[in-house]
């Protein structure tokens, strides 16, 4: 088996660019996470989903451990990151299967 570090990606010139997110709709079913990224900016009528993720347990589990100890990393070089009061959105926020509304 092959050290996790023994590895290369291809990262896509058009993937290098990113999309913006401020919005993240996460939603889980017995077998999969899904994480729905969206931006909701002025002017716009409601948020629109750019991007749609897909992950069985496990890695979603590693993604939030991976996310975690990034951000530990990112708060000791820069000090804590502030969630600020934004408003909470007034659209349905269910994703799949309905949802309620915040």
């Amino acid at each position: 088996m092959a050290n996790e570090k023994d590895f290369s990606i291809e990262l896509k010139q058009d993937v290098a660019k990113g999309s913006y997110s401020n919005l993240a709709i996460i939603t889980h079913s017995r077998s999969e996470f899904i994480l729905d990224f969206a931006s909701m900016l002025p002017g716009l009528p409601k948020p629109e989903v750019h991007n749609r993720i897909i992950m069985n347990p496990e890695h979603a589990k590693r993604l939030y451990l991976a996310l975690q100890d990034n951000i530990n990393k990112y708060e000791s070089q820069h000090g804590p990151i502030a969630l600020g009061t934004e408003p909470k959105p007034t659209f349905p926020m269910g994703g799949i299967g309905g949802g309620a509304k915040s």
